[in-house]
């Protein structure tokens, strides 16, 4: 077993503390955003890649003399990166609409890399990518929302009677400030129709229900898919 000096201990303690202060700040944000990941992950996640750092570079000091190639230490922080995706994937299936969370997931991925920097000492680095991920969850989120280009889609399939029904509920899909970027129809049990429409959206006009309650007027509504 490997003893550490008390100065060097003060200072890998130091670096978990600044790991979980920076991961918990991107949780704060997602936490407001009310995202599933929210303070608390970000900050395990963070202060745990921190720790795996500390691992890979002080864990080993009684096999550091093995250098006919059987060691490496940094296999240990290799090994976050990887297992960083399956609480990624975790946080995108979880939802019951397919293509939901990606977000989520990067802020994730993101918080382990910073987790990562610190433990690595690498403290300007880790606060510099704190700083733009704030920028990328907020700032532009803010931009893209004010440009009119922030728009979210979603597939979604139900059933009419008839072309002039399903005209009539483009019109009222339309009316609410959506997009249809693609409707098909085929034969659905006798006279009916079966509609499969993409629609892209601002994320208000999902937020204040009038999209679900436009849909949900049609009968057998499916949603397909969502991102």
């Amino acid at each position: 077993m490997m003893n550490i000096p008390l100065e060097t201990l003060g200072e890998l303690i130091l670096r978990l503390l600044v790991a979980g202060i920076f991961g918990g700040v991107i949780g704060i944000d997602r936490t407001y955003r009310e995202k599933e990941a929210g303070l608390r992950t970000h900050f395990l996640v963070a202060v745990g890649s921190a720790l795996f750092m500390i691992i890979s570079q002080y864990g080993f000091g009684d096999v550091h003399g093995l250098n006919d190639g059987r060691y490496d230490g940094s296999r240990v922080a290799a090994q976050i990166v990887s297992g960083m995706g399956f609480i990624g994937a975790g946080s995108i299936i979880f939802h019951k609409r397919i293509i939901c969370g990606l977000t989520t997931a990067a802020g994730l991925w993101t918080a382990s890399g910073i987790g990562m920097a610190v433990g690595g000492g690498l403290y300007v680095i880790a606060a510099a990518a704190t700083l733009l991920t704030l920028i990328g969850l907020e700032a532009l989120r803010f931009a893209l929302t004010k440009s009119g280009i922030d728009y979210r889609s979603a597939k979604v399939a139900f059933t009419v009677r008839n072309q002039d029904e399903l005209k009539e509920a483009i019109h009222r899909i339309k009316a609410l400030g959506c997009k249809v970027s693609r409707c098909s129809t085929s034969a659905h049990k006798g006279a009916w129709l079966r509609v499969v429409m993409d629609i892209r959206f601002h994320e208000k006009v999902e937020n204040d229900g009038r999209l679900l309650a436009e849909l949900a007027s049609h009968p057998d509504l499916r949603v397909v898919k969502n991102d």
